[in-house]
């Protein structure tokens, strides 16, 4: 149920992520070019050869088939950047001013750099729509295919077919949707109340019903219309009785990253891991960009609110099978 985050360009059989992801049989890990708090310090990714060294070593080190996710949204959003040796990539932005056969070349090429690279998982497409020009975290940073859903939801598709074509998992994000909001959840409480519409359900309604969809990414967001008390990633409300009850979603959903401060500032680790995976949450995020948490802590929190029925044992096998039904798709 956990990807994790881990500092460092090579592993082996005595590195800790690894030590880690056989005792406590980890979905997977995420991986960073650069640590959030010193840029100047490389986290995971220096250069192609190195990254496909360290995503070799993950695997043929793991006892069990694992996920190696990134965040390769193109454009600002990279980890695999041109000034390490890796291909330029577009925003979405700009892919969507063009036609779709172009778009459809670029992803290929964004696609095939991914798995030569050894990355089986994206954390993209975004599907928000670009509702907010003083929104900093979606439409500044030209994450957003634009304002209309189908225009969003026909680009997305193209991105998700070539990543596919590839066994690459794709992960549609941010749930119910962030492209409204002012604030950054990295930075702190996101209430998108008075801003959110429900068009902004359109593109899930959509690839959700085309039966596309592997992965959804939720959001840290507060919308009191929709809960009145959780923000998205740990609402019962919105994960279960929106997303798969009145969307009809059967697939997995992942958390965004669970030490961003619109998480981590407001609720206890006990409570994070709770709230989260009560809410319908498959697979727990923690990136260790923002903080740190040791595995170990969280593999026993979960358990220890197992054992004392906060989280009920049946509940972690639902999201097993759906993780496991992934985990097939990628031949694991």
């Amino acid at each position: 149920m956990l990807i994790v985050g881990f500092d460092g360009e090579f592993v082996d059989k005595n590195s800790s992520i690894i030590q880690d992801i056989n005792q406590y049989n980890l979905a997977g890990v995420i991986l960073f070019d650069r640590d959030y708090k010193n840029k100047t310090k490389v986290k995971n990714i220096s250069s192609p050869e190195q990254l496909n060294n360290l995503t070799s070593s993950l695997k043929s080190l793991s006892n069990s088939p694992i996920v190696i996710s990134i965040d390769q949204e193109g454009g600002k959003v990279a980890r695999l950047k041109e000034t390490n040796g890796f291909n330029k990539t577009l925003s979405a932005k700009t892919i969507s001013t063009m036609d779709t056969n172009e778009a459809a070349k670029i992803y290929q090429s964004m696609a095939k750099d991914l798995k030569n690279s050894g990355i089986n998982c994206n954390f993209a497409p975004v599907v928000d729509l670009a509702l907010n020009p003083q929104n900093k975290v979606i439409y500044q940073l030209e994450r957003s295919y634009g304002t209309n859903p189908e225009e969003v939801t026909k680009y997305a598709k193209i991105f998700m077919s070539k990543l596919h074509n590839e066994n690459i998992l794709s992960v549609i994000k941010h749930f119910p949707g962030h492209g409204s909001s002012l604030d950054d959840s990295h930075y702190g409480f996101v209430d998108i109340s008075d801003t959110w519409s429900e068009i902004e359900l359109a593109p899930y309604k959509e690839l959700i019903d085309t039966n596309i969809v592997e992965v959804i990414m939720t959001a840290h967001v507060f919308n009191k219309y929709l809960d009145n008390k959780y923000p998205a990633t740990l609402s019962y409300n919105i994960n279960t009785k929106l997303l798969r009850e009145k969307l009809n979603y059967k697939g997995v959903i992942v958390s965004d990253d669970l030490q961003m401060k619109a998480i981590m500032e407001h609720y206890s680790l006990e409570d994070i891991v709770t709230l989260s995976i009560n809410s319908g949450v498959d697979l727990l995020l923690f990136g260790n960009q923002l903080s740190h948490n040791n595995t170990e802590e969280i593999v026993n929190t979960i358990l220890s609110q197992i054992k004392n029925n906060n989280i009920k044992y049946e509940r972690i096998l639902e999201s097993n099978q759906r993780i496991k039904k992934l985990f097939d798709k990628l031949g694991g």
